[in-house]
């Protein structure tokens, strides 16, 4: 495929785009709970590798014994986890604390065994029990249950006030080449329901597919990336390998998996079909995996379309894997304020690895962290935050010292953003290897459900306080006292406040001069209650008295004093929408007869109490808004809330500019999309696939739908440094349709 000029144009689906929009009758709708705030503790976990609750569907009709396993022994194969699963440990779940779970992709995955051919002779064979390799959107994975489980799962999790998330993996289906068999075509197949004469899927009484034409099968092969069935969904231009390039990690495959093309109109359509078809099932967030390889033009406009169907805004994080240090790091911190999709907090992954866990950094990096994050990320109390994760080793991999497993695990669920618990981290789970295959276990027969493990009790107490204590939910972060071992730090919204003071060291106890606070004369004990040796302090004349801090020892004080009926704004878990969708505010004091504001234009409140307020964005200019609220004569503090100017579909740039080394090309234009003529404001750099013309640039961007756009390119130096075009603006219309996409001709630099 040639990137010179996305013609893409040309491609054409069987299907069309009135088609395309799928209605799933009696597919078991149900009510969302979320978003996901600060308050929760996240609990992730691997549908397959948790609990059996059925064995029934362990080995499905049809699929192959060989990918099944059971035993937790060979982990690239099914173990037996389920939906039915997950509601029989509810309790466990509950009583730890936990108030949102990320489960696996619930949809179905190719079902065959996946082989990588050794180079002495043998076959290692392989399964899809993670979720990654889509073959159809619009049924459930068969191992898991079928969609009544599903929705069995939610409802069941919801009555319990968990939140549910699901893995979502728009950016590929399964692998089409085989890498160890010389790229031999492999799979990549994507499949969906039977259709009516009205063009729209059926399924039975239970949400499940049917074989509505007789054919002996409710699958129907949609695209094909080695066949004749649109192939043109997928880039097909091969494996990333060595290219470190922004176009390689976005448009070339990731590890043979047959990368979607986000810049064709049916292939828009379809993935935006797909995700909003589960959000009728109730779910109240999505976690998009991938997040680092898609056009962020699509990925934008993707959680537009989410967030715009019937539900109003819901949460929404990704995998934007990165590596520290790692020259992707400014991409990264602004990828959130380019699409609305929050990031798994990787830099802090990275960093407590390395402070906590094999100690190549220290704690006065730790600090650091937070200082210059606190700068870097728009929102960082939106961020997911984790010790470990599926795709990284096992935090006692790193560091096999339970102490300091339970120390990570408290800075975790007392520092800025949401915090994401693995499956089993509160058993002391290390994994059967350093690969991330091998910490994916069977937690069934890998280890016990206990609810006395000092983790599980960690968790439990901690999580408490995150729903208790407003300070740790939407405080702002202040280091009160760092040195090489300690740590001390105070979390605070308004006059909420918890401090926390860890050493990390198992050898050495430290003495904590007298520091400055505003909290209230009194003494404060551990919240932990000594769990991890901690004690109390006394606060007298505005000063936290000396104290010690024993080997590996965390004390979590806790001050929570009424904020009053004056309304305070913690955060709003959407952060870009366009006029007519609803959003939600949390804080305090948001009860009662309010008014609020979109800079000065009053939004609709749906429904309001104490904590939080659901609201219409009303009709206001596109760009940044400062949100208020006003309730009784007094206003709050602000939130900054990017209005987007309607629906966000595709333009594709394309430019001849003859750069120098360390400059790059942008474009700049009229509306708030383009940065409204802002070049602070040109966050993403134009491509150059080609080296040998390299003079040649690209770029997706999302633009609103049926807008005629003024714009000009431009060119920025390392330093900062902006050369404009010269001569008039240019001017192109957007396409009228949502998920239409516009490929510009080449212009050339003036």
């Amino acid at each position: 495929m040639e990137f010179r000029h996305f013609r893409y144009a040309s491609i054409r689906s069987k299907l069309s785009l009135l088609a395309l929009t799928c209605f799933s009758t009696l597919a078991l709708a149900q009510q969302a709970i979320g978003p996901v705030t600060g308050k929760d503790v996240v609990y992730q976990i691997l549908t397959d590798r948790f609990y059996d609750g059925d064995s029934t569907n362990n080995i499905p009709t049809g699929s192959p014994s060989q990918i099944f396993d059971g035993t937790g022994s060979d982990l690239k194969l099914y173990q037996g986890g389920d939906f039915q699963g997950i509601i029989d440990k509810i309790p466990y779940l509950k009583n730890m604390g936990v108030t949102a779970v990320w489960i696996s992709a619930p949809y179905a995955n190719r079902d065959e065994p996946i082989i990588d051919y050794q180079s002495g002779g043998g076959q290692m064979v392989w399964s899809s029990y993670h979720g990654y390799h889509v073959s159809n959107y619009y049924r459930t994975n068969a191992h898991f249950g079928d969609m009544k489980d599903f929705t069995d799962m939610v409802n069941a999790l919801h009555n319990e006030g968990i939140k549910v998330v699901i893995d979502f993996v728009s950016n590929h289906s399964s692998r089409w080449q085989n890498p160890t068999n010389s790229f031999a075509a492999e799979n990549g197949k994507l499949y969906e329901p039977d259709r009516d004469g009205n063009g729209n899927f059926v399924f039975d009484g239970n949400g499940n597919p049917v074989d509505l034409n007789s054919d002996g099968s409710s699958d129907n092969l949609i695209a094909d990336p080695n066949g004749t069935t649109n192939p043109g969904w997928f880039h097909s231009i091969g494996d990333r390998g060595s290219d470190s390039s922004r176009f390689g990690y976005r448009y070339r495959d990731l590890g043979s998996l047959a990368d979607f093309t986000h810049e064709l109109p049916e292939v828009v359509a379809y993935l935006e079909g797909a995700a909003t078809f589960w959000k009728g099932k109730g779910i109240d967030g999505y976690r998009h995996d991938a997040t680092l390889h898609m056009n962020p033009a699509f990925a934008k406009g993707f959680r537009d379309a989410i967030d715009s169907a019937p539900g109003g805004a819901v949460t929404h994080f990704g995998e934007f894997f990165i590596g520290k240090p790692d020259p992707k790091y400014g991409e990264y911190e602004s990828f959130p304020d380019r699409t609305g999709i929050n990031n798994l907090d990787f830099e802090y992954f990275r960093t407590l690895t390395n402070v906590i866990g094999n100690g190549s950094q220290n704690m006065q990096d730790l600090a650091s962290f937070y200082q210059y994050t606190d700068n870097d990320y728009a929102y960082e109390n939106q961020t997911v935050t984790f010790i470990d994760n599926h795709d990284v080793p096992r935090f006692l991999r790193v560091n096999s010292d339970q102490r300091s497993l339970d120390v990570a695990l408290a800075l975790t669920l007392t520092s800025r953003g949401i915090p994401n618990i693995y499956y089993g981290t509160e058993q002391y789970v290390n994994g059967h290897d350093s690969s991330e295959n091998g910490g994916r276990v069977f937690m069934q027969t890998d280890t016990s459900f206990s609810q006395t493990t000092r983790a599980y009790k960690i968790i439990q107490k901690l999580s408490a306080l995150r729903q208790q204590n407003d300070a740790l939910a939407y405080g702002q972060t202040s280091i009160l006292y760092s040195s090489a071992d300690v740590l001390v730090m105070s979390r605070k919204f308004y006059d909420k406040q918890v401090i926390i003071a860890v050493n990390r060291s198992p050898y050495n106890s430290y003495t904590v001069p007298a520091l400055s606070t505003s909290m209230a004369a009194g003494t404060y004990t551990d919240v932990l209650t000594a769990e991890l040796g901690g004690s109390s302090v006394s606060v007298s004349g505005g000063q936290l008295a000396s104290f010690q801090l024993s080997q590996q020892e965390v004390n979590v004080w806790s001050y929570d004093p009424s904020l009053g009926t004056a309304p305070k704004i913690g955060d709003m878990q959407s952060t870009i929408g366009r006029s007519g969708n609803q959003v939600k505010l949390f804080g305090t004091g948001l009860d009662g007869a309010l008014q609020v504001k979109f800079d000065t234009t009053n939004a609709t409140v749906v429904a309001n109490d104490y904590h939080s307020a659901t609201v219409t964005i009303p009709a206001v200019a596109a760009g940044s808004r400062s949100v208020s609220v006003v309730k009784g004569g007094v206003t709050s503090n602000t939130f900054a809330f990017e209005v987007l100017s309607d629906d966000q579909n595709q333009m594709i740039f394309h430019v001849v500019a003859y750069t120098q080394p360390g400059e790059q090309v942008y474009v700049v234009g009229n509306v708030p999309e383009l940065g409204n003529w802002d070049p602070a404001k040109a966050l993403d750099a134009f491509h150059n696939p080609n080296p040998s013309e390299w003079w040649k640039w690209f770029l997706p961007v999302s633009v609103p739908k049926g807008t005629n756009v003024q714009f000009k390119y431009i060119i920025k130096d390392s330093m900062g440094n902006v050369t404009w075009e010269s001569g008039a603006n240019r001017s192109a219309s957007s396409s009228a349709t949502a998920s239409g996409v516009v490929d510009l001709p080449l212009h050339t630099f003036q």
